[in-house]
């Protein structure tokens, strides 16, 4: 067990999972639409992707909002405002294509080949890293379609395994889960996933998590585009109690198509953190530091409608409060 690590997630109360008639009318509905779109080629479905996210903000406009004003904060002495904006309408198609890639691209890329749509960038030295024997732990923002990069791994052999969070409803989570291992890959529930995740690196195996997640107030604040952000301190204390590497990488679309650059941007090594005078933060703060590398490249691809910097310090909640 790792000492004093929290839970991979802190207790929140979720909705009870669905099943029932109406749980099973939805999941019915979700395989109808999956069938239809396996019909069609995915750059086809792609563009239908990009279609309906010119129609997103009519029906939802406080995504696109949302969107706005977290590139303001992050980009605002940098960007005018029309390309603020044109970021904006450009994440919300990204989102909308990473819709069509996680239903089209894990039987696509087990298939027809991999390298038909994914190029490889900086592998080496994670290569390097994985076959070391003491495990890894593989961590990715919300940017570009990053979850073609556990279906890649494991199409190359790779033992991954992947912290998700289940979808309430029980049918398409069965569903969706059974389809993202066709490619090798195996998940656990985020939900108290800590004593399961040091086994996978105990093993000697890949363990694959989401990077730049809320983690609410008990959360490590590092910085993130300028602004702290509430980091989970699971990744870096499951790394330090292992003596494992962190590699952070991801998978970039190129253009329109269904065509991807996977990429390592940082490896960061145990004999990094040993030194340093606050190892946790250290770790933490060096990964979302490569996350931010990675969005400043092509930030039209990352999530800007997910809520990164929902949570605040306690000092600056206090400030507020005594405005």
């Amino acid at each position: 067990m790792v000492p004093d690590a929290e839970r991979l997630t802190r207790p929140k109360k979720r909705p009870k999972a669905r099943t029932g008639l109406k749980a099973w009318l939805l999941y019915a509905l979700v395989r109808m639409v999956f069938a239809v779109m396996q019909i069609f080629p995915i750059d086809w479905n792609l563009r239908s992707a990009r279609m309906f996210a010119r129609i997103w903000p009519r029906l939802m406009p406080r995504h696109r909002q949302r969107a706005i004003d977290h590139l303001t904060e992050s980009f605002g002495d940098e960007l005018s405002t029309a390309e603020i904006e044109r970021i904006a309408d450009r994440c919300l198609e990204s989102t909308a294509m990473f819709g069509v890639e996680a239903v089209c691209l894990p039987r696509l890329i087990g298939s027809s080949g991999w390298n038909r749509y994914v190029n490889l960038v900086g592998y080496d030295e994670a290569l390097d890293a994985m076959v070391q024997g003491r495990g890894a732990i593989l961590v990715s923002g919300h940017y570009g379609s990053f979850e073609v990069m556990g279906h890649v791994l494991g199409i190359l052999g790779h033992d991954v395994v992947a912290i998700m969070r289940p979808l309430d409803n029980v049918y398409l989570n069965r569903f969706l889960v059974k389809s993202r291992r066709m490619n090798g890959l195996t998940f656990l529930n985020k939900k108290g996933a800590m004593d399961q995740a040091v086994k996978v690196l105990e093993d000697g195996r890949l363990l694959a998590l989401i990077g730049d997640q809320d983690a609410g107030r008990k959360g490590l604040f590092v910085d993130f585009f300028g602004r702290p952000a509430s980091t989970y301190k699971s990744i870096g204390l499951l790394a330090m109690a292992q003596q494992c590497p962190i590699i952070v990488g991801y998978a970039r679309r190129l253009g329109n198509r269904a065509r991807y650059e996977f990429g390592v941007q940082r490896v960061i090594h145990p004999h990094e953190w040993e030194d340093q005078d606050d190892p946790l933060r250290w770790i933490t703060q060096t990964y979302t530091t490569a996350i931010e590398q990675i969005t400043r490249v092509e930030p039209e691809q990352y999530l800007w409608i997910h809520r990164r910097w929902k949570s605040k310090p306690r000092i600056r909640r206090k400030a507020v409060a005594g405005a």
